[in-house]
């Protein structure tokens, strides 16, 4: 009896903490009071009195005086994380204070508010970004013909070059007072992924004046003269702009790029002016071979003092017309057949007065910030919205494929192995818009979520990949024959491009997602850094134990929160909605807390070393990656109205990113630096075990069965691309014949349940006219059956050429084979 008494005010205290952190002083008294009076009434025989009194009693007397803390704890700790705490470099610390900080802060404490997710606003598009849409969007998407445009022409079409100029497609984040459209996130994010569902090579090339470059730089650091000039020529299209970052010799490692800009005096247009001597070599540079205008991003020196500092002024960025001389524009480079224009660049010994800088001479040396900065939002639109395509387009294009397509009599789409792909596709679709969406909000509110965008492209590229994947498994031959009416191919030949650009995937993945978001989203840690560099030893003590005070609470609580989440199967935490819904809620905010001791522990342990552990870091990003997109999909759900159609897509990519966050943390657990330590945390987050499971098999076919069937959930779903019911269109035939063929399936079932079969005699047409003859259906169902047939057969016929069509001419293409010396023949000697 005395047992479950103190078990359950244990309970109760450990409860408490969990739900209402409080001071060390409160904590103390709660825990002593507790222990006198269990003591009191004889609750613990004395080994168990002196147990327990050790392991509560002690710790609250350690922790509680300050001045025995700060002789005990604080100046020992604090010499040891002087000791192993890293330098931080300026880039470094640019990039991890870029930005700013938003939801994902929530989930990385362990107590995220819903009531706060639920309040973000919905994006929606204005009036003008709608009419934008209906119209000069359609328009283009009609006019695109992806395989003209990747296969003979390797370019845009000269009219649609215009055509992209004269609407003011690389304006769209350009203010009017400029000549842009001054979209909003969500309605630049909207054009580039209905283009992008058309064609990958088009959607890139609007995305890139659109994005990190010229127009972004010169909008939050451009001069007054710099904007006047630029803007407007950069709206309607005069000046093509180019980003020139990535050289042969820093790619990820962008802080350490070799081009150099020395300050010199010298003449530009006839005039001695002080300025710089640009000398540099960059690659992949998309929009580089057509650029007018180059934004370049180098390092500045100052080796005679001209400017009255030091020699090393650091990374600058600049505008640099195309035609100075010394440019060189090569050639261009090849992306995995894309045709949107990317190629190197080069300057030799290139003057140019110091006011081409962006922003003027005082912004030397701040290029570095300014890249993060812009890439901290940037990231967030355009590769995004081009997964969200991705995701949209296969989902609406493989779904009607899989029921258009018969095997054995049935539609692929209703076979098991198909539908585990399908499933998986109409869940990643859903997770990458709803990330996409609550992204959206953030930016549109006026934030800059460095951590978030990170996360969203990274994963949102990453379901893409995996998506692609699903539908060439699903299309087979169809997929893989290129050609005109090949409406996937061409997305899974480029699909590695979006995988490699803006911070390649690994490199976000296993260094930049937690690495950045482990000092941005703690509440502790950046001040605890700070106390630790400070060089008043006395400020630095006080500083670091205030800092180390409060860690220790949120640990604390942390671990009590996790504990009693974990045990009570998280039936215990909060939702902020009723019903079977808010068992995602609930068990999310378990993973939050499972995460935030975890993910702290890790850091206490590890210290600075922990920049060097990547797996690690990886296995974080996923974990913090995952429960975004879990708080993005029910956002998503609560903000479309919580249509009961799509609660199969909530739930499958609820209970996926449930089970990814587990499983990241058990692969966390299991390479713990200390083992015996990630022993105890295993026992304290997962006191019931790994519980959390896998969609299963019936959830799955109920998101296989929206994908293969016109409806509103799958409308939803494919919302925002372009979609055609065209049967001479790419896509439109699948919607022509989709409709088609449901039509027909209800004569073909009555047809087989009176053992009607055709003949492999017989064509189809024969089989028909036969079927009327007998009166067995009529003539309206044999219109219906033709129909589908035909439309059927359009579907899943695939390309084929000439060898005269494939450029296969031994005369004018293939070298011409060398004739063979003749040999001599050999001579038997006699002996």
């Amino acid at each position: 009896m005395n047992i479950l008494v103190f078990l359950c005010g244990l309970f109760a205290l450990i409860y408490t903490l969990a739900r209402y952190p409080s001071s060390f002083k409160t904590i103390g008294l709660a825990a002593v009071a507790f222990l006198l009076i269990f003591t009191a009434f004889d609750g613990f025989s004395l080994f168990w009195g002196v147990l327990v009194w050790a392991f509560l009693g002690i710790p609250t007397v350690i922790l509680g005086p300050s001045e025995l803390r700060r002789k005990i704890l604080t100046r020992p700790m604090l010499k040891r994380i002087k000791s192993v705490l890293p330098p931080m470099s300026e880039t470094e610390r640019d990039a991890i204070e870029a930005g700013t900080v938003w939801w994902e802060s929530e989930l990385f404490r362990g107590a995220p508010d819903w009531k706060k997710l639920l309040r973000y606003k919905k994006p929606e598009l204005s009036d003008e970004e709608q009419t934008f849409l209906d119209g000069p969007v359609n328009e283009l998407c009609e006019m695109i013909d992806d395989w003209d445009i990747t296969h003979n022409r390797m370019d845009l079409p000269e009219e649609m070059w215009t055509f992209l100029k004269q609407q003011g497609f690389f304006g769209m984040i350009i203010p009017k007072k400029y000549g842009g459209l001054e979209f909003s996130a969500y309605g630049h994010s909207s054009v580039v992924m209905k283009v992008s569902s058309r064609s990958i090579s088009v959607g890139v090339t609007i995305m890139v004046p659109n994005s990190l470059g010229p127009a972004e730089l010169l909008l939050h650091y451009g001069t007054d003269a710099q904007k006047e000039f630029y803007l407007p020529r950069l709206a309607d299209g005069r000046e093509i702009p180019c980003f020139a970052l990535t050289g042969p010799d820093a790619g990820s490692d962008a802080g350490s790029i070799p081009d150099t800009g020395v300050v010199c005096k010298g003449k530009f247009k006839g005039k001695q002016v002080l300025g710089l001597r640009l000398n540099w070599e960059k690659r992949y540079i998309t929009l580089g071979p057509v650029a007018t205008v180059l934004g370049l991003a180098f390092k500045v020196y100052d080796p005679d003092g001209l400017l009255g500092g030091d020699a090393d002024l650091g990374i600058t960025c600049a505008l640099i017309p195309a035609d100075i001389p010394g440019i060189t524009i090569g050639n261009r480079h090849f992306p995995m057949n894309a045709a949107f224009q990317n190629g190197p660049n080069s300057g030799k010994d290139v003057f140019v007065p110091i006011d081409y800088i962006i922003g003027g001479q005082k912004n030397i040396g701040v290029g570095w910030r300014m890249l993060v900065e812009s890439l901290a939002a940037g990231r967030g639109i355009s590769l995004p919205a081009l997964g969200a395509a991705a995701g949209k387009s296969v989902a609406r294009t493989t779904g009607a494929y899989a029921r258009v397509r018969k095997q054995f009599k049935t539609s692929i789409g209703k076979f098991e192995g198909v539908e585990e792909a399908l499933a998986r596709i109409g869940g990643l679709a859903y997770m990458t818009d709803a990330g996409r969406l609550l992204t959206l909000s953030a930016l549109d509110s006026g934030e800059k979520p460095s951590v978030v965008t990170a996360i969203l492209k990274y994963y949102n590229t990453e379901f893409m990949r995996q998506m692609i994947n699903d539908s060439m498994d699903i299309h087979g031959g169809r997929g893989i024959c290129m050609g005109p009416s090949n409406y996937i191919a061409r997305s899974y030949q480029i699909l590695p491009v979006g995988i490699t650009v803006e911070g390649a995937n690994i490199l976000t993945r296993s260094m930049i997602i937690f690495g950045q978001g482990a000092i941005r989203c703690h509440p502790y840690l950046v001040s605890e850094m700070e106390a630790a560099v400070m060089v008043d030893q006395a400020a630095s003590e006080r500083a670091f134990d205030q800092a180390m005070t409060g860690h220790i609470i949120y640990l604390l609580s942390n671990v009590c929160r996790a504990f009693i989440y974990g045990i009570s199967g998280s039936h215990l935490a909060d939702s902020p909605t009723p019903g079977r819904i808010a068992t995602y809620y609930q068990r999310l905010s378990q993973m939050s807390a499972a995460f935030a001791v975890t993910a702290d522990l890790a850091l206490i342990v590890l210290g600075g070393a922990f920049k060097r552990k990547e797996k690690l870091s990886g296995r974080f990003a996923d974990v913090l990656g995952y429960m975004f997109y879990a708080s993005a999909v029910l956002k998503k759900f609560e903000d479309d109205g919580r249509p009961k159609a799509d609660v199969p897509l909530l739930e499958w990519s609820a209970k996926h990113c449930l089970y990814q966050i587990q499983m990241a943390l058990d692969e966390i657990l299991r390479n713990f630096p200390i083992k015996w330590l990630g022993l105890i945390v295993r026992t304290i987050i997962f006191p019931l075990g790994l519980s959390l499971r896998q969609p299963n098999d019936f959830l799955g076919h109920r998101v296989a069965a929206l994908l293969i069937k016109p409806g509103k959930a799958r409308d939803r779903l494919t919302q925002g691309i372009y979609i055609s019911d065209d049967p001479d269109d790419i896509t439109g035939c699948l919607e022509d014949a989709l409709k088609k063929v449901i039509l027909a399936e209800p004569i073909e079932r009555r047809l087989r349940a009176n053992h009607q079969v055709k003949s492999d005699l017989q064509s189809y047409q024969q089989w028909i006219d036969e079927l009327v003859t007998k009166d067995l259906i009529s003539s309206t169902d044999a219109k219906i059956l033709l129909s589908a047939q035909v439309a059927t057969r359009k579907v899943i016929m695939v390309d084929d050429f000439s060898p005269q069509e494939l450029g296969i001419k031994r005369a004018k293409n293939s070298p011409k084979k060398k004739k063979l010396p003749k040999k001599k023949p050999k001579v038997a000697s006699v002996t």
